[in-house]
């Protein structure tokens, strides 16, 4: 198993729903058979390796672990505001992500994409589905809540921006108790102040409108202080609905990926 599926199993066993029954993973049809390595004492005989002991001249053991089989799923901020970056646009690094997530699938595991009122299945046709016409975080999250199944590994890459309603706080809770649930945070690429000086019209990426604004020191600290604030107040609804919680940058998204997982 590669290093990101073993890292998605751990932390889906470990997941619980309420008492002390584990999930986020199921058995698959027995034990898979891993290496084959020196006999040590309480070792079970019968898994003693005799093709390979005669050949070595030493006692050899066969491993065996258990396979698991995994429901990898994942819902992709397709708004306007994902357009945004620096050097690479924000949705360009998810793209990167959710390969790297699907990527990680054994050929046993499921992949599920929530695009749009859609559920796509498939190892193949997941990664690349493209973005819905109208993207609604809210609808999507409460599609996977319906269409995935309990114990799913759920990977959600956004911006943060859509979730302002006095439902969505109890909505993620539903969503980190039924699945074992990341986020890739994007943060805004401006986060260190705006790069703009003296007076500007600026645009709302999401609703297009534009309005004259006169930007100086002030403003770029005040905006740099909100977006700091934002990202923090955004990280701790996620940590308290029990999410896993990494933050999406721009320049590497499967990175990303890792890093939320411990991995880098």
């Amino acid at each position: 198993m590669n290093a990101l599926r073993n890292a998605i199993v751990r932390g889906a066993r470990r997941t619980r729903s309420g008492g002390d029954v584990p999930r986020g993973t199921r058995a698959g049809d027995g034990f898979a058979f891993d290496r084959v390595r020196g006999y040590v004492d309480g070792d079970d005989p019968r898994r003693i390796d005799w093709s390979a002991t005669a050949r070595l001249g030493a006692l050899q053991t066969r491993v065996y672990r258990e396979e698991t089989i995994l429901v990898l799923a994942a819902l992709i901020d397709d708004s306007p505001s994902m357009g945004l970056g620096r050097r690479r646009a924000l949705r360009d690094a998810a793209g990167d992500a959710v390969r790297g997530w699907f990527g990680a699938a054994s050929p046993g595991d499921r992949a599920l994409r929530i695009v749009g009122e859609r559920v796509i299945a498939g190892r193949r046709a997941a990664p690349d589905a493209g973005p819905a016409p109208v993207f609604d975080l809210r609808r999507s999250l409460e599609l996977a809540l319906r269409a995935v199944p309990a114990g799913a590994s759920l990977l959600l890459i956004t911006d943060g921006l859509d979730l302002a309603g006095p439902d969505d706080d109890e909505r993620l809770v539903r969503v980190g108790r039924r699945f074992d649930a990341t986020v890739l945070l994007a943060t805004d690429p401006w986060f260190d102040g705006l790069p703009l000086r003296g007076f500007v019209r600026l645009r709302d990426v999401e609703t297009g409108r534009t309005a004259p604004l006169f930007i100086g020191r002030r403003t770029r600290e005040r905006y740099a202080s909100a977006t700091r604030r934002r990202d923090a107040a955004l990280r701790e609804r996620f940590g308290r609905a029990r999410w896993r919680v990494g933050t999406l940058d721009e320049a590497d998204g499967t990175a990303s990926l890792e890093r939320a997982f411990a991995l880098r």
